[in-house]
């Protein structure tokens, strides 16, 4: 999807913003036809029941809260990204003890 396309705008604006969806037209919808639609849609791969033989759940890790001492100007740089700042740091230290891992199994 090409970055010109989104549109970005802030919680307030989206409460007041009214859906130019015709609900009344999707009620009407049968499930013949929205599977019709789903599969005329490139970018909607319809899936069958042997796709989801080998599925399972995975459920996330608990999180364990931390006290933990960063640079300053590492932690300014995560929080200048917006919410979420904690979840990339652990991600970015994720990434590290896999890629540790894999140094350590190659040698």
């Amino acid at each position: 999807m090409s970055e010109k396309h989104i549109t970005r705008v802030s919680a307030d604006k989206l409460k007041r913003m009214r859906s130019k969806t015709d609900w009344k037209r999707v009620d009407a919808l049968t499930e013949a036809e929205i599977a019709g639609a789903a599969a005329g849609d490139r970018d909607s791969a319809l899936t069958t029941a042997a796709d989801w033989t080998d599925a399972r759940v995975i459920w996330p890790q608990a999180k364990e809260p931390v006290t933990l001492r960063l640079d300053k100007d590492v932690l300014a740089w995560f929080r200048q990204r917006g919410r979420g700042y904690q979840t990339r740091i652990n991600a970015v230290l994720r990434a590290f003890v896999a890629a540790q891992k894999h140094n350590r199994q190659a040698h």
